[in-house]
């Protein structure tokens, strides 16, 4: 499935579990409940993927893990936060580069409207 599509399908899983669970919880909850909906949606996903970083030509794993991976394409970034902040933003474009995917979401779930909580992240350029 194409990067787009796969994103949209996402947010529209994130939108069900917002309307279900609303604000408050923890990122890890989110998570769960989100991976739940897209399997249940038939969308692959795959939780707390290992991203290693290559230093001096060495694979080196030092612990960063991308939330979800969607259909091996998009990587989304949980959040449950009072807002997103610029260094939210630069995790999502750091993941995108070393795991080199093309598109990234980043999901505020403490939000009383998730539309509001919502950033596209693309090849290193953010977009609202």
């Amino acid at each position: 499935m194409e990067p787009n599509l796969i994103a949209r399908a996402v947010i529209d899983a994130a939108m069900a579990v917002h309307s279900e669970l609303g604000p408050g919880l923890l990122e890890s909850a989110y998570e769960s409940c989100l991976a739940y909906e897209l399997a249940s949606r038939k969308i692959f996903v795959q939780r707390q993927v290992t991203v290693p970083v290559r230093y001096r030509n060495h694979t080196l794993d030092v612990g960063y893990r991308i939330d979800l991976l969607v259909d091996a394409q998009l990587i989304v970034e949980i959040k449950a936060v009072e807002r997103i902040a610029p260094i939210h933003v630069a995790q999502v474009l750091t993941y995108l580069k070393l795991a080199k995917r093309p598109l990234g979401l980043l999901l505020n779930f403490n939000m009383p409207h998730l539309r509001d909580g919502i950033r596209r992240v693309v090849n290193g350029l953010s977009a609202d």
